[in-house]
């Protein structure tokens, strides 16, 4: 088996968002790479699955189609982890979706594989450009080199696990930001498995620019010790930071812990001033967070989440971490009016 060629109109996963539109989509039985423009069949005798279309929403694959995405790392605390094998993927065999972007790859140990989106599908090889190069999201990334930094203020979502209310949070700020008169603001979702849809709630919210690993070239998360993965994190930062912009809200998928220490050291090289947000599952969660970030020299300005639900465990967290605490998704006026004085810490 040599290769084939797809329609244009050939279904594409949102990892590829940033890929132009091909009118001859050939492709050739070689070897797949994180980041490489794939073509995978989802079985006739499987069940449908459920990803995210390139316009961010849910699209399905039906059994026998043909569709476009990309192998990638995924490291998830609730939902599936899994990785690219040693030497890639291999033409003819089977994988699994990892994520509704459209990572594909080996799920790691006894993932949880009930999600919509997860399905076994066979590799049928990687997408070739105009020249006879393989496509990659990495030939798409944001382009141009960074200027310099407008010192514009960053505030800095963390969280304690995934769910835990880090983009309520992140939304949160922004709107604060806002109403103070911030008019430019930019979102970064800067460590997390990418979707337009999370994305696009910052934009709906009044972001002038959204952005995830996606728009830097990295399909997914990464593993611990991922080769490169500072010089990656350096230039979204710096690509972020030098536009003109009042204010930056980031958004660290996941947790902070494992991988996500890279990211934060790359970001506490370019500010020592950081706000920083934590969405937390219940107060133990919290001091730990608290500690932990400590050891590398950051400080939890606020915290949100979970373990604010009810006023007994709001005081509870913030009996034990000395630290303001503030349930985001309450309709009590008193507590967006400290959030008003708590997140835009200018």
């Amino acid at each position: 088996m040599n290769g084939g060629s797809l329609p244009a109109n050939v279904k594409r996963t949102s990892a590829l968002r940033r890929v132009p539109s091909l009118q001859d989509i050939h492709y050739r039985c070689e070897r797949g790479e994180e980041g490489d423009v794939c073509a995978f069949e989802l079985p006739p005798d499987a069940f449908p699955i459920t990803v995210e279309a390139l316009t961010g929403r849910l699209m399905a694959i039906a059994p026998g189609d043909t569709f476009l995405a990309t192998p990638g790392h995924r490291q998830a605390t609730r939902s599936v982890s899994g990785s690219v094998p040693i030497g890639g993927l291999v033409p003819g065999d089977h994988y699994w979706v990892l994520a509704y972007c459209g990572v594909v790859g080996e799920p790691a140990g006894d993932s949880p594989l009930n999600e919509e989106y997860v399905g076994r599908v066979r590799y049928l090889g990687a997408v070739c450009g105009d020249n006879g190069e393989t496509l990659n999201i990495r030939q798409f990334a944001v382009t141009g080199s960074a200027g310099t930094d407008r010192k514009a203020p960053v505030y800095l979502i963390l969280g304690t696990s995934g769910n835990v209310g880090k983009t309520t949070a992140g939304v949160a700020v922004l709107r604060v930001l806002l109403m103070q008169g911030h008019a430019n603001v930019i979102a970064l979702k800067a460590t997390g498995t990418a979707a337009v849809g999370e994305i696009a709630v910052y934009q709906d919210f009044g972001a002038v620019e959204a952005f995830d690993c996606v728009d830097f070239g990295l399909p997914g998360t990464y593993p611990v010790g991922r080769e490169g993965i500072g010089d990656i994190f350096g230039k979204a930062l710096d690509f972020c930071l030098s536009q003109p912009a009042d204010a930056l809200v980031v958004e660290c998928g996941g947790d902070f812990l494992g991988a996500n220490v890279a990211f934060l050291t790359c970001l506490k090289a370019r500010r020592s001033n950081l706000k920083i947000v934590l969405a937390a599952a219940d107060a133990l969660g919290a001091m730990g967070a608290k500690q932990a970030l400590a050891e590398i020299g950051l400080t939890i300005n606020l915290i949100t989440g979970p373990c604010t639900d009810t006023p007994v465990m709001r005081e509870r967290t913030e009996a034990l971490c000395g630290i303001p605490a503030i349930n985001l998704v309450s309709s009590d006026p008193g507590l967006r009016s400290s959030l008003l004085g708590l997140a835009a810490m200018a």
